[in-house]
This record gives C-alpha cells, structure tokens and sequence, in this order.
C-alpha cells in the first residue's frame, strides 16, 4: 500500500507516520505545503491513500484540488468544527480528529482496506465543502440533557453544565452545582450536539464550557491548564495539538 501524508506541523506528521507503522504501513513521504503537494503530484505516481490536513502552511489543501486531478483515497485528518467534518466524512474514507487516536487510527484504516481495496478515483465535491466552510449549515444543537437519578429522570439546561468528561468507560457531565451525572452517550457523538462556540474539546476526554473557565495557566509541553468555576476531580489539560485552536475558539 501506498500511503503519504499531508500536514503542515512536522512533528504531527512524524506522529501519524510512527502510529502507521505500528499497523505495517510505511508513510515514507509527508508533504507539508500546498506548492509542494502540487508540484509531487505532477511528478510522481499517486498514492493508493493520502492522510491529509485541511489547513496547510500556505493555504487551504482544496487548492491541491483546484490544479490537480487526484485519483487517490483520502483520510481527513482535522480539528474543523462538526459542519465540515459531516461533509467530508459523506466523501471520503474517514476523517480524523486531533489528536488522532490509535483505535480510530486502525478503524479508519481497516474501512479504507475494505471498500477500496484497489486504488480508484475518489471524487470530492471541494466547492461545496468550500461553501460549508464559510456559510455553516445552520443546526439546533442540545438544550438540554436527561440523565437518570435514581428511579428518575432530570433534565439539565445545557447553561448549567460546566464540562462534559469521560472516565472508566464512562461519558459524564459535571453541573455548576457540582454534580456529576452519567451520560448514556459517547464524547465522540457529542461533538455534533454540542454549540461550538459554547463547548470545546481540549483533550480526548474534556469538553469545557467557555462560560466556566476561570483561569488559564501554561503547563507543561507547550499545553494549558484551565481552571473550572467548580470541577476540580482531575487536571483539565488543553493537549498539546489543540492549544492553537482553542485560542482562537477563546477569541
């Protein structure tokens, strides 16, 4: 198999390509820019799979798109809000939210092994994606979550929830009261249900409410602490991968 990949942050390519080969694929070759994408498609034979992050260090990868026809299987690799990540999933193989996970890493991989075993033409639909990129579908997103007390059910405005976590298995939100309750869903499915400008995940286990933030420290490896109104059961840690993004989400 034939597999390279696009992304502008070295250190993340160098990642994915450790975490490949962990399942026996070789990613010998990472691009980094869109001039230099465009210019190895031309003069190379194209890739059976393409890893491929949307924002390059000289512009969007669609531009890869606009100048050359690829025939090649893609893996999204991305921190895009849901909006875009929805289209891309109807078009491609897979997409996969930083920081990339090796489970999903190896399921993404093993879809691509079975409906595309041989290499073919994946057709995108780069200006319609383009389009939800700047004018995102407008949604409802949750008001509110039931969980279960006792023999009850309780309701939980969406505003009364500092953050939403994952422990043993377990999928919580933790309220301005200081209570926790057991959610009866996933992290991964919350990122469609939950306003991205309200809630944002910083680690594959946090999502936090930018109305419970109530300090932000550097930490370690170039991430951040943030400090909840209330929860404090365990460090909330901005990854290392994320800190970009959730400053602009701050701003």
């Amino acid at each position: 198999m034939n597999v390279i990949i696009i992304e502008d942050e070295k250190p993340s390519a160098r990642r994915l390509q450790r975490m490949l080969k962990k399942l026996d694929i070789e990613a010998e070759t990472m691009l980094h820019s869109v001039e230099e994408s465009i210019t190895w498609f031309q003069n190379n034979e194209h890739p059976d799979l393409i890893f491929l992050d949307i924002q390059l260090s000289d512009g969007l990868s669609f531009e890869i798109f606009d100048a050359i026809e690829i025939t090649s299987a893609i893996i999204f690799t991305t921190a895009y809000d849901e909006y875009a990540l929805q289209a891309f999933k109807l078009n491609s193989i897979d997409y996969l939210l930083k920081p990339i996970d090796d489970e999903e890493l190896e399921t993404a991989v093993s879809k691509f092994k079975t409906r595309l075993p041989k290499k073919q033409s994946v057709t995108l639909d780069f200006n319609e994606i383009k389009k939800l990129l700047i004018n995102p579908i407008e949604r409802e997103y949750k008001k509110r979550f039931s969980v279960k007390v006792g023999q009850h059910l309780k309701l939980i405005n969406i505003e009364d929830i500092e953050c939403f976590y994952s422990e043993n298995k377990g999928t919580y939100l933790y309220t301005k009261e200081g209570r926790n309750y057991l959610l009866d869903t996933t992290l991964d499915s919350l990122e469609t249900e939950l306003a991205p400008e309200q809630f944002f995940r910083i680690n594959r286990k946090f999502f936090v409410n930018i109305q419970a933030i109530k300090d932000m420290i550097s930490y370690t490896n170039s991430r951040l602490q943030i400090k909840l109104n209330n929860y404090n059961e365990q460090e909330v840690i901005v990854a290392r991968e994320r800190v970009k993004d959730f400053k602009n989400w701050l701003e």
